[in-house]
């Protein structure tokens, strides 16, 4: 293997530098400056969908041209990504907090804190949005202190940096900061081996196979190395910057676009090289007992909840991390009534042999940002298989709402228009029996049902057949007139006489489709 010798000399390494915050508090602008890409205008929905790694290189304010490198993760903002975010967290070192400074502190916020303070790194934090109407800083410093994070002005030790992405202001400050802050963590550079480091993506790419984004923690990694994440082997074939340059080796702290393996490895999984396939054998199989990253499949057919009614989906996904955003999303849907399984779930292409599971189950296909076989969609209008794709993943859990709410009973809402005392009896026979009545309160109306009271008791449920008022058929009779009518039977075997005395409750029912 290249590199095989650990250098002796100790230098440092890049830090690796996590942003977090609230949802469109601008952490994807703030890195949009930092790389010179513009990253979120070709996300869907304008919405951070996966974890991404970049470097980037800070040039001193002296005009010193030896510069300095920082990775970053970018994680998203959404709700659903609240694993990935933790999971991120994990390898940084250190933390930047993206806190608008027109809405300060939100519940994302306040989830990113808890994570920075559970993962125990170093905070700078960051208010954007400086140049928008209504931004106070003042307030998030304030709102901040009430979350326990003193910035410096405010008596404690977290640094902190007023930014504007869109007028590139603080940009530059805030990275020295970063640096500055990293620089105190004195991280130092292992280039000893084995490589070790973090899985933080992987996919399914149609040209080349699976491929696994790798955060490089400690080591050299090289092309044509055995490599480990949890059961999962590959060996290095090629190496890619996150510019997509060719790399032969890599590293520490590097982000690198790996292929060579053999399935998709686990997103957030711990990865270590080996010197043979042998050994790398040996250590997958020591970790076959990991606890597997999914838990879609624990809810197995045998273990359905016979009371409630399922929607049974068969999903696939761009990438891993999309398949943990969505089981966490789905696990937020609360009902006594109803509840999902998952007949599968992978990532990569929706194909034919996903449309017949479906259609074994009796189940949907549901795709996140991948694309349709022709012959799959063509096999799911034959079988008639409901088949949705989305590329945000908002849409794709409100359809899935949507149709759980479908599977429940509507809500039969009773309209109560009037009641009628009966007087006479007239015909009867085993459909219906004509009567005579007087109109106590609301109104007799002709097709609305008719609940016979008894004593206090309802006896019998019928319908209003036809209405006769001075011998003319009419559509309804008022209160206070009295009225012949023909009262039909529903149901023969509950049927009973209709006797002089007994009152007619008179309603419409109206059907109400529930939700979630």
């Amino acid at each position: 293997m290249p590199n095989s010798t650990p250098q002796t000399i100790s230098t440092n390494r890049p830090p690796i530098v996590v942003v977090l915050g609230h949802v469109d508090h601008g952490k994807t602008s703030l890195l949009d400056v930092v790389r010179k890409a513009n990253i979120a205008g070709g996300e869907s929905g304008g919405i951070t969908q996966h974890i991404g790694a970049y470097q980037a290189v800070v040039h001193p304010a002296d005009g010193g041209t030896q510069g300095k490198m920082i990775t970053f993760l970018d994680t998203p903002g959404h709700e659903a990504f609240s694993a990935i975010r933790s999971r991120g967290t994990k390898v940084a070192d250190v933390a930047i907090l993206v806190v608008a400074a027109d809405e300060s502190v939100k519940p994302q916020t306040q989830e990113a804190i808890r994570i920075i303070k559970e993962e125990k790194i170093p905070v700078v934090v960051a208010i954007s949005k400086i140049d928008k109407p209504g931004a106070n800083v003042q307030k998030v410093k304030q709102d901040l202190a009430g979350e326990e994070i003193l910035v410096e002005d405010w008596g404690g030790t977290v640094p902190v940096v007023e930014i504007s992405a869109k007028e590139k202001r603080g940009i530059n400050e805030l990275l020295d900061m970063v640096l500055l802050v990293a620089e105190l963590e004195d991280l130092k550079e292992d280039r000893s081996l084995p490589a070790t480091g973090v899985i933080i993506e992987s996919n399914l790419d149609k040209r080349r196979g699976y491929v696994a984004t790798a955060l490089i923690r400690k080591g050299i990694l090289s092309v044509g190395d055995w490599i480990v994440a949890g059961t999962i082997i590959g060996k290095i074939k090629s190496m890619e910057d996150f510019t997509g340059n060719r790399l032969e080796t890599a590293d520490p702290s590097q982000p690198v676009l790996i292929t060579g393996w053999t399935n998709p490895p686990d997103i957030g999984r711990e990865f270590t090289t080996a010197l043979t396939k042998d050994l790398a054998q040996d250590i997958s199989a020591s970790n076959i007992d990991l606890t597997p990253l999914f838990c879609f499949l624990k809810a197995s057919h045998t273990q359905m909840d016979p009371s409630k009614k399922y929607l049974k989906l068969v999903i696939k996904t761009d990438v891993s991390s999309s398949l943990e955003a969505i089981e966490a999303a789905l696990k937020q849907i609360k009902s006594e009534e109803i509840a999902y399984t998952v007949l599968s779930y992978d990532i990569g292409t929706i194909s034919d042999s996903d449309v017949r599971t479906a259609v074994a189950g009796g189940g949907s296909v549901i795709g996140f940002r991948v694309s349709v076989e022709t012959s799959a969609r063509k096999l799911a209008e034959k079988e008639h298989v409901n088949l949705a794709t989305f590329d945000v993943i908002y849409e794709l859990i409100e359809y899935i709402r949507k149709k759980m709410a479908g599977l429940l009973d509507a809500e039969i809402r009773r309209e109560v228009l009037g009641k009628v005392k009966i007087l006479a009896v007239f015909k009867k026979d085993a459909r219906a029996q004509v009567i005579g009545g007087r109109v106590l309160s609301g109104k007799l109306v002709r097709g609305a049902f008719c609940d016979v009271i008894r004593d206090g008791q309802s006896v019998m449920i019928a319908k209003v057949g036809q209405v006769q008022q001075a011998k003319q058929d009419v559509p309804e009779v008022a209160e206070g007139l009295e009225t012949g009518m023909r009262i039909d039977i529903i149901d023969s075997k509950t049927a009973i006489d209709i006797e002089v005395g007994d009152i007619l409750e008179i309603y419409q029912e109206e059907s109400i489709a529930r939700t979630l």
